[in-house]
């Protein structure tokens, strides 16, 4: 039987339950009236195994996601997802400013870094904390400094901590042969695609068309699914991010962040607002924020400074202070601050965030990256080996942070061969036109609209 997974709305209610929770609205009448149906209490994952609920409960819960979507939030004043209202709450909104274009070098260093760091974290994706230490730690590995390997590890550790199926072929030290297909640099190379056709003025439809014309559906997870789902219903944007999608706040839009930093290069709020209007076909509030600050971290690291806290604290003023977010990114890099033992810092974050919050959340894994590019005070190394040892989403923090930190380095010689030759200059992707492509090429390419007026 195929089950297409992330739409089915029996699955998406329990996960809208839990963000209708962390929003500060009030679920519990409508958890209970979906627990007397006999619907079940936890939310289905893509792991799940396969079923179909009743045609009453499935109905149910699509009526039940609407009423969900009404309840007023407690947080809605100090979260808007509207740009002007985000930049009337951020009182260090950026000055506009002229892009100061790096040399491709720099875009260069930027493109390995995330490769890298998303080949790091593929096999321990999904995987919880204390495995991937266990399965590090076995193979002498810890603190973790290398690709991981299944060299040394003891079978039954690995029976017990299986890696993630779809990466392991590719992406243990023994096995990488070029980079793997993965979502964390498909949708750069989206963007990039992006504004080839359209420049930087392109618009959240804009964003839609380019997706149906050339993202095959089956490569879309979580929100992202649910936005092209919408739009083939007919929904257009932004409404496309809101129609029941309780994975809005999760970290899509941060993952397709880089490319609008690499192309406003000095230009924070620019950045800024060129994420924002990709981000909004698919999430709200702290899930456009994180895309936000991210891109305007990158922004000011493609100039050429090599102090990734002034990076960071560039970001932090795109985001509406009051919000969750920007709290939890303040306190991930003060956890860093405090901390000789990053260990600790994780450790503090876990107990903040779990189990409240799913592990491809956007406030952990934002505050996590924070943390450990903050920590590493932005060594190349340091930095991506810290965001995957950390856990949640491992590849795509150990992309963003790998991204930030080649963009520090400055050049594809500052980073240690022992990560980029195993790359051979060659990435695997479904965007049309891009496999196989040199990240040497998509370095040039990216230079190109970077420079473009």
């Amino acid at each position: 039987m195929l089950r297409v997974t992330w739409v089915q709305p029996e699955d998406l209610l329990g996960h809208e339950l839990r963000q209708a929770a962390l929003d500060g609205r009030e679920p519990s009448r409508i958890a209970a009236r979906w627990k007397a149906a006999g619907g079940p209490d936890a939310p289905r994952t893509a792991g799940a195994s396969p079923g179909g609920a009743s045609r009453y409960l499935r109905l149910l819960a699509e009526d039940l996601l609407d009423e969900l979507a009404e309840l007023p939030g407690a947080l809605d004043e100090d979260e808007p997802t509207d740009l002007g209202r985000i930049r009337s709450l951020c009182p260090d909104w950026p000055a506009p400013a002229e892009a100061r274009v790096p040399d491709a070098a720099r875009y260069e260093a930027a493109w390995l870094g995330r490769a890298v760091g998303c080949l790091l974290g593929k096999p321990v994706e999904k995987l919880p904390l204390d495995a991937i230490r266990a399965l590090a730690r076995a193979a002498g590995n810890w603190p973790l400094s290398g690709y991981f390997t299944a060299r040394g590890v003891p079978a039954d550790l690995l029976l017990a901590h299986p890696w993630n199926r779809r990466s392991a072929a590719t992406s243990l030290a023994e096995n990488i042969d070029g980079m793997p297909e993965d979502d964390d640099l498909d949708y750069p190379l989206l963007n990039l695609l992006l504004l080839q056709r359209h420049g930087r003025s392109f618009t959240t439809a804009d964003v839609a068309r380019l997706w149906l014309d050339e993202l095959p559906a089956g490569r879309t997870f979580t929100a992202e699914r649910i936005a092209y789902r919408n739009l083939l219903s007919g929904i257009e944007p932004p409404h496309t991010a809101r129609h029941r999608n309780p994975f809005r706040e999760w970290i899509g839009a941060l993952i397709r962040a880089d490319v609008h930093g690499w192309t406003n290069p000095g230009a924070p709020a620019a950045a800024a607002e060129q994420a924002h209007r990709d981000a909004v076909l698919t999430h709200t509030a702290n899930g456009v924020y994180a895309a936000m600050f991210m891109a305007a971290v990158v922004a000011a690291a493609a100039t050429g400074t090599h102090d990734v806290h002034a990076c960071l604290r560039t970001g932090l003023t795109v985001v509406p202070p009051r919000s969750r977010l920007a709290r939890a990114v303040t306190d991930a890099v003060h956890l860093a601050e405090r901390h000789e033992d990053f260990d600790a810092v994780v450790d503090a974050l876990h107990a903040r965030y779990s189990p409240a919050h799913h592990w491809v959340h956007a406030l952990p894994n934002t505050a996590l990256t924070a943390a450990a590019l903050t920590h590493a005070d932005g060594d190349f190394t340091g930095s991506v080996c810290r965001a995957v040892s950390g856990g949640w989403d491992t590849d795509s923090n150990g992309a963003t942070a790998g991204g930030v930190a080649g963009l520090l380095a400055g050049s594809p010689a500052a980073l240690p061969d022992r990560w980029t030759a195993p790359l051979k200059n060659r990435l695997a992707t479904s965007v049309p036109g891009f496999d196989g492509t040199g990240l040497d090429t998509l370095a040039q390419l990216t230079h190109r609209e970077a420079s473009r007026p």
